[in-house]
Protein backbone atom coordinates (compact mmCIF):
# COMPACT_ATOMS: atom_id res chain seq x y z
CA UNK A 1 0.00 0.00 0.00
CA UNK A 2 1.36 3.42 -0.80
CA UNK A 3 2.13 5.76 2.07
CA UNK A 4 -0.56 8.26 2.11
CA UNK A 5 1.20 11.71 1.72
CA UNK A 6 -0.11 15.55 2.19
CA UNK A 7 -0.85 17.48 -1.26
CA UNK A 8 1.71 19.94 -2.30
CA UNK A 9 1.21 21.72 -5.70
CA UNK A 10 4.58 22.84 -7.81
CA UNK A 11 2.82 25.11 -10.73
CA UNK A 12 0.67 22.90 -12.01
CA UNK A 13 2.20 19.84 -10.79
CA UNK A 14 1.11 18.22 -8.03
CA UNK A 15 3.51 15.98 -5.80
CA UNK A 16 1.96 13.59 -2.95
CA UNK A 17 -2.00 13.56 -2.24
CA UNK A 18 -2.11 10.27 -3.72
CA UNK A 19 -0.80 11.64 -7.14
CA UNK A 20 1.41 9.70 -9.65
CA UNK A 21 4.78 9.91 -8.77
CA UNK A 22 6.87 12.51 -10.72
CA UNK A 23 9.52 12.42 -12.82
CA UNK A 24 12.25 15.13 -12.28
CA UNK A 25 16.09 16.18 -13.08
CA UNK A 26 18.45 18.30 -12.66
CA UNK A 27 20.14 20.39 -15.86
CA UNK A 28 23.91 20.96 -15.86
CA UNK A 29 23.79 24.29 -18.03
CA UNK A 30 25.36 27.47 -16.81
CA UNK A 31 21.66 28.77 -15.68
CA UNK A 32 23.38 32.30 -16.56
CA UNK A 33 22.98 30.80 -20.14
CA UNK A 34 19.73 31.02 -20.81
CA UNK A 35 19.63 29.55 -24.34
CA UNK A 36 21.77 26.89 -23.58
CA UNK A 37 19.57 25.71 -20.68
CA UNK A 38 16.27 26.10 -22.00
CA UNK A 39 17.24 23.93 -25.02
CA UNK A 40 18.26 21.31 -22.23
CA UNK A 41 15.08 21.97 -20.40
CA UNK A 42 13.00 21.19 -23.58
CA UNK A 43 15.15 18.06 -24.47
CA UNK A 44 14.30 17.03 -20.83
CA UNK A 45 10.42 17.67 -21.44
CA UNK A 46 10.43 15.69 -24.53
CA UNK A 47 12.05 12.92 -22.70
CA UNK A 48 9.39 12.95 -19.71
CA UNK A 49 10.79 14.96 -17.27
CA UNK A 50 7.53 16.90 -15.50
CA UNK A 51 9.69 18.88 -13.34
CA UNK A 52 13.28 20.46 -13.54
CA UNK A 53 15.66 21.58 -11.12
CA UNK A 54 18.44 24.86 -12.16
CA UNK A 55 21.82 25.42 -10.06
CA UNK A 56 21.10 28.76 -8.67
CA UNK A 57 25.27 29.54 -7.60
CA UNK A 58 24.75 33.35 -8.09
CA UNK A 59 22.31 36.64 -8.40
CA UNK A 60 22.76 36.12 -12.05
CA UNK A 61 21.81 32.45 -12.07
CA UNK A 62 18.75 33.48 -9.80
CA UNK A 63 17.70 36.55 -12.19
CA UNK A 64 18.14 34.15 -15.59
CA UNK A 65 15.08 32.35 -14.06
CA UNK A 66 12.91 34.91 -14.82
CA UNK A 67 13.80 34.79 -18.75
CA UNK A 68 13.96 31.04 -18.84
CA UNK A 69 10.43 30.66 -17.05
CA UNK A 70 9.33 32.68 -20.58
CA UNK A 71 10.67 29.95 -23.19
CA UNK A 72 9.81 26.58 -20.85
CA UNK A 73 6.61 25.58 -19.87
CA UNK A 74 7.82 22.50 -17.02
CA UNK A 75 7.78 24.34 -13.58
CA UNK A 76 11.29 25.06 -12.75
CA UNK A 77 12.70 24.06 -8.98
CA UNK A 78 15.85 26.69 -8.04
CA UNK A 79 18.47 24.70 -6.13
CA UNK A 80 19.77 26.76 -3.76
CA UNK A 81 22.97 26.49 -1.41
CA UNK A 82 24.65 28.77 1.39
CA UNK A 83 23.30 32.09 0.54
CA UNK A 84 19.68 32.38 1.65
CA UNK A 85 19.36 35.87 -0.50
CA UNK A 86 19.98 33.62 -3.62
CA UNK A 87 16.04 31.83 -2.27
CA UNK A 88 14.54 35.59 -1.84
CA UNK A 89 16.24 36.26 -5.48
CA UNK A 90 14.65 32.85 -6.97
CA UNK A 91 11.04 33.47 -5.37
CA UNK A 92 11.17 37.21 -7.38
CA UNK A 93 11.85 35.33 -10.74
CA UNK A 94 9.48 33.02 -10.45
CA UNK A 95 10.88 29.91 -9.00
CA UNK A 96 8.27 27.17 -8.63
CA UNK A 97 9.59 25.36 -6.00
CA UNK A 98 12.90 25.98 -3.84
CA UNK A 99 15.55 23.36 -2.52
CA UNK A 100 17.49 24.67 0.48
CA UNK A 101 20.42 21.97 2.23
CA UNK A 102 19.95 22.72 6.11
CA UNK A 103 23.76 20.98 5.88
CA UNK A 104 25.48 24.69 4.47
CA UNK A 105 21.86 26.56 4.95
CA UNK A 106 21.84 27.00 8.96
CA UNK A 107 20.93 30.39 10.65
CA UNK A 108 17.33 30.15 11.57
CA UNK A 109 16.69 33.09 10.98
CA UNK A 110 17.62 33.23 7.61
CA UNK A 111 15.45 29.87 6.81
CA UNK A 112 12.66 31.69 8.52
CA UNK A 113 12.61 34.60 6.46
CA UNK A 114 13.01 32.55 2.82
CA UNK A 115 9.89 30.29 4.65
CA UNK A 116 7.82 33.37 4.91
CA UNK A 117 8.47 34.59 1.33
CA UNK A 118 7.82 31.18 0.38
CA UNK A 119 4.69 31.07 1.40
CA UNK A 120 3.29 34.75 0.31
CA UNK A 121 3.92 33.30 -2.98
CA UNK A 122 2.42 29.87 -2.52
CA UNK A 123 5.96 28.50 -3.76
CA UNK A 124 6.59 25.11 -2.14
CA UNK A 125 10.03 24.09 -0.43
CA UNK A 126 12.07 20.96 -0.65
CA UNK A 127 14.30 20.22 2.40
CA UNK A 128 17.03 18.83 0.98
CA UNK A 129 19.57 16.58 3.22
CA UNK A 130 22.67 14.68 1.49
CA UNK A 131 25.06 12.73 3.39
CA UNK A 132 28.01 14.48 1.91
CA UNK A 133 27.45 18.16 3.34
CA UNK A 134 25.66 17.02 6.26
CA UNK A 135 25.87 19.66 9.26
CA UNK A 136 28.24 17.93 11.91
CA UNK A 137 25.77 18.30 14.53
CA UNK A 138 23.71 15.60 13.73
CA UNK A 139 26.51 12.73 12.98
CA UNK A 140 26.59 9.74 14.95
CA UNK A 141 29.05 9.29 17.81
CA UNK A 142 31.58 8.03 16.04
CA UNK A 143 31.39 11.34 13.16
CA UNK A 144 29.09 8.88 11.08
CA UNK A 145 26.54 9.34 8.97
CA UNK A 146 23.60 7.21 9.90
CA UNK A 147 19.90 7.11 9.40
CA UNK A 148 19.30 8.84 11.88
CA UNK A 149 21.45 12.15 11.37
CA UNK A 150 20.11 12.06 8.08
CA UNK A 151 16.19 12.32 9.49
CA UNK A 152 17.52 14.59 12.75
CA UNK A 153 18.94 17.18 9.96
CA UNK A 154 16.10 17.54 8.06
CA UNK A 155 13.39 17.50 11.09
CA UNK A 156 15.18 20.22 12.59
CA UNK A 157 14.93 22.30 9.19
CA UNK A 158 11.23 20.99 8.82
CA UNK A 159 10.24 22.39 12.75
CA UNK A 160 11.79 25.67 11.90
CA UNK A 161 9.64 26.37 8.57
CA UNK A 162 6.37 24.63 10.38
CA UNK A 163 7.01 27.18 13.35
CA UNK A 164 6.16 29.90 10.52
CA UNK A 165 3.04 28.11 9.44
CA UNK A 166 4.73 26.87 5.76
CA UNK A 167 3.28 23.52 5.11
CA UNK A 168 4.32 22.82 1.84
CA UNK A 169 7.26 20.49 2.67
CA UNK A 170 8.67 18.17 0.68
CA UNK A 171 11.79 15.87 2.11
CA UNK A 172 14.62 14.14 0.36
CA UNK A 173 17.62 12.09 2.04
CA UNK A 174 20.00 11.02 0.10
CA UNK A 175 23.48 9.36 0.18
CA UNK A 176 25.96 6.77 -2.39
CA UNK A 177 24.85 4.28 -0.12
CA UNK A 178 21.92 2.49 -0.95
CA UNK A 179 21.09 0.78 2.42
CA UNK A 180 21.79 4.05 4.20
CA UNK A 181 19.33 6.13 1.81
CA UNK A 182 16.67 3.20 1.88
CA UNK A 183 16.59 3.61 6.05
CA UNK A 184 16.31 6.95 6.19
CA UNK A 185 14.11 7.54 3.96
CA UNK A 186 11.96 4.01 5.99
CA UNK A 187 12.42 5.84 9.05
CA UNK A 188 11.25 9.58 7.47
CA UNK A 189 8.37 7.84 6.20
CA UNK A 190 7.25 7.46 9.52
CA UNK A 191 7.58 10.57 11.13
CA UNK A 192 5.15 13.00 9.60
CA UNK A 193 2.72 12.95 5.79
CA UNK A 194 5.41 15.29 3.88
CA UNK A 195 6.01 14.41 -0.14
CA UNK A 196 9.64 12.42 -0.02
CA UNK A 197 11.63 12.79 -3.50
CA UNK A 198 13.74 9.90 -3.85
CA UNK A 199 17.13 9.48 -5.20
CA UNK A 200 20.31 8.09 -4.94
CA UNK A 201 23.02 10.83 -5.38
CA UNK A 202 26.84 10.49 -6.74
CA UNK A 203 26.00 6.32 -7.41
CA UNK A 204 28.58 6.12 -9.44
CA UNK A 205 29.18 6.09 -13.31
CA UNK A 206 26.28 5.05 -15.66
CA UNK A 207 26.12 1.05 -15.12
CA UNK A 208 26.94 1.45 -11.07
CA UNK A 209 24.72 4.27 -11.31
CA UNK A 210 21.70 2.71 -13.14
CA UNK A 211 22.21 -0.08 -10.75
CA UNK A 212 22.52 1.57 -7.43
CA UNK A 213 19.56 4.19 -8.45
CA UNK A 214 16.94 1.10 -9.43
CA UNK A 215 17.70 -0.61 -6.38
CA UNK A 216 17.45 2.05 -4.13
CA UNK A 217 14.68 3.86 -5.45
CA UNK A 218 13.03 0.75 -6.58
CA UNK A 219 13.06 -0.75 -2.61
CA UNK A 220 11.41 2.48 -1.36
CA UNK A 221 8.73 2.86 -4.44
CA UNK A 222 8.09 -0.68 -3.89
CA UNK A 223 7.18 -0.42 -0.16
CA UNK A 224 5.33 2.71 -1.30
CA UNK A 225 7.60 5.33 -0.50
CA UNK A 226 7.93 8.17 -2.47
CA UNK A 227 6.03 10.94 -4.44
CA UNK A 228 8.63 12.15 -7.22
CA UNK A 229 12.34 10.67 -8.13
CA UNK A 230 15.09 12.29 -9.59
CA UNK A 231 18.06 9.92 -10.80
CA UNK A 232 21.28 10.81 -10.32
CA UNK A 233 23.74 10.01 -13.27
CA UNK A 234 26.79 12.01 -14.71
CA UNK A 235 26.65 13.66 -18.13
CA UNK A 236 23.31 14.43 -19.92
CA UNK A 237 20.65 14.41 -17.87
CA UNK A 238 17.85 12.97 -20.31
CA UNK A 239 19.39 9.96 -19.43
CA UNK A 240 18.22 10.27 -15.89
CA UNK A 241 14.76 10.98 -17.25
CA UNK A 242 15.04 7.71 -19.10
CA UNK A 243 16.49 5.75 -16.41
CA UNK A 244 13.54 7.28 -13.64
CA UNK A 245 10.97 6.30 -16.33
CA UNK A 246 11.61 2.91 -16.20
CA UNK A 247 11.99 2.10 -12.87
CA UNK A 248 8.77 3.48 -12.30
CA UNK A 249 7.44 1.42 -15.73
CA UNK A 250 9.07 -1.67 -14.09
CA UNK A 251 6.93 -1.60 -11.18
CA UNK A 252 3.68 -0.70 -12.74
CA UNK A 253 3.54 2.93 -11.17
CA UNK A 254 3.48 4.98 -14.52
CA UNK A 255 3.30 3.86 -18.17
CA UNK A 256 4.88 6.13 -20.99
CA UNK A 257 6.12 5.25 -24.12
CA UNK A 258 7.11 1.70 -25.45
CA UNK A 259 8.09 -1.61 -22.58
CA UNK A 260 10.35 -3.88 -24.81
CA UNK A 261 10.32 -7.74 -23.81
CA UNK A 262 13.71 -8.69 -25.64
CA UNK A 263 15.32 -12.32 -25.63
CA UNK A 264 18.61 -12.69 -23.45
CA UNK A 265 19.94 -14.79 -26.34
CA UNK A 266 21.28 -18.16 -26.61
CA UNK A 267 22.41 -20.81 -29.29
CA UNK A 268 18.74 -20.95 -30.70
CA UNK A 269 19.05 -17.54 -31.43
CA UNK A 270 18.80 -17.43 -35.11
CA UNK A 271 19.06 -13.53 -35.67
CA UNK A 272 21.05 -10.73 -34.41
CA UNK A 273 18.31 -9.47 -31.26
CA UNK A 274 20.78 -7.12 -29.94
CA UNK A 275 21.15 -5.07 -32.58
CA UNK A 276 17.29 -4.92 -34.00
CA UNK A 277 16.36 -4.77 -30.51
CA UNK A 278 18.40 -1.34 -30.20
CA UNK A 279 17.56 -0.31 -33.20
CA UNK A 280 13.87 -0.89 -33.29
CA UNK A 281 14.02 1.08 -29.90
CA UNK A 282 15.93 4.20 -30.83
CA UNK A 283 13.55 4.46 -34.39
CA UNK A 284 10.51 4.16 -31.36
CA UNK A 285 12.14 6.63 -29.41
CA UNK A 286 9.65 9.29 -29.53
CA UNK A 287 6.56 7.86 -28.71
CA UNK A 288 4.60 8.67 -25.72
CA UNK A 289 1.71 6.12 -26.19
CA UNK A 290 2.14 3.07 -23.71
CA UNK A 291 2.90 -0.38 -25.98
CA UNK A 292 4.63 -3.14 -25.16
CA UNK A 293 6.77 -4.63 -27.93
CA UNK A 294 8.55 -8.13 -28.11
CA UNK A 295 11.61 -9.11 -29.71
CA UNK A 296 12.58 -13.10 -29.35
CA UNK A 297 15.09 -14.89 -30.86
CA UNK A 298 13.40 -18.58 -31.39
CA UNK A 299 10.00 -20.21 -29.94
CA UNK A 300 10.38 -21.55 -26.84
CA UNK A 301 9.60 -18.16 -24.72
CA UNK A 302 9.18 -16.19 -27.84
CA UNK A 303 5.88 -17.27 -28.92
CA UNK A 304 4.02 -16.51 -25.94
CA UNK A 305 5.95 -13.16 -25.51
CA UNK A 306 4.77 -12.32 -28.83
CA UNK A 307 0.95 -13.39 -28.36
CA UNK A 308 0.93 -11.20 -25.79
CA UNK A 309 2.72 -8.33 -26.89
CA UNK A 310 1.22 -5.38 -28.50
CA UNK A 311 3.78 -5.78 -31.18
CA UNK A 312 6.55 -8.54 -31.75
CA UNK A 313 9.33 -10.40 -33.82
CA UNK A 314 9.27 -13.89 -33.48
CA UNK A 315 12.85 -15.03 -34.86
CA UNK A 316 13.37 -17.98 -36.91
CA UNK A 317 17.13 -18.67 -39.04
CA UNK A 318 17.53 -16.05 -40.88
CA UNK A 319 14.02 -14.52 -40.81
CA UNK A 320 11.31 -13.24 -38.64
CA UNK A 321 7.68 -13.34 -37.75
CA UNK A 322 5.97 -10.25 -37.32
CA UNK A 323 2.52 -9.87 -34.93
CA UNK A 324 0.00 -6.88 -34.12
CA UNK A 325 -2.12 -8.08 -31.14
CA UNK A 326 -0.97 -11.75 -30.78
CA UNK A 327 -1.48 -12.24 -34.60
CA UNK A 328 0.87 -13.21 -36.89
CA UNK A 329 0.76 -10.34 -39.62
CA UNK A 330 3.81 -10.80 -41.32
CA UNK A 331 5.31 -14.23 -41.74
CA UNK A 332 8.95 -15.13 -42.55
CA UNK A 333 10.63 -11.63 -43.17
CA UNK A 334 14.25 -11.32 -43.95
CA UNK A 335 16.12 -10.35 -40.80
CA UNK A 336 17.39 -7.15 -42.84
CA UNK A 337 14.21 -6.06 -43.50
CA UNK A 338 12.37 -6.55 -39.47
CA UNK A 339 13.43 -3.23 -38.04
CA UNK A 340 11.98 -1.62 -40.59
CA UNK A 341 8.27 -3.51 -41.49
CA UNK A 342 8.47 -3.81 -37.26
CA UNK A 343 8.73 0.21 -36.88
CA UNK A 344 6.23 0.74 -39.80
CA UNK A 345 3.59 -1.51 -38.60
CA UNK A 346 3.71 0.18 -35.14
CA UNK A 347 3.80 3.37 -36.17
CA UNK A 348 0.50 2.83 -38.71
CA UNK A 349 -1.29 1.30 -35.65
CA UNK A 350 -0.50 4.25 -32.86
CA UNK A 351 -1.93 6.48 -35.72
CA UNK A 352 -4.50 4.16 -36.48
CA UNK A 353 -6.13 4.43 -32.98
CA UNK A 354 -4.84 8.03 -32.21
Amino acid sequence: MRRVSRLVRVGDVALGGGSPVVVQTMTNTDTRDVRATVEQIRALVRAGAELVRVAVPDLAAAQAIREIKKEVTVPLVADIHYDHRLALAALEAGADKLRLNPGNLRDPQKIREVARAAKEKNVPIRVGVNAGSLDPRFLGKGKEVTPEALVRAALWEIELLEREGFRDIVVSLKAHDVPLTVEANRLLAREGDWPIHLGITEPGPELEGIVKSAVGIGILLAEGIGDTVRVSLPGDPVREVEVAWEILKSLGLRKRGPTFVVCPTCGRTGIDIPRIAAEVKRKLSALEKPLTIAIMGCPVNGLGEAERADFAILGGKGFGTIYAHGEVLLPKVPEERLVEELVRVVLEGVKAHA
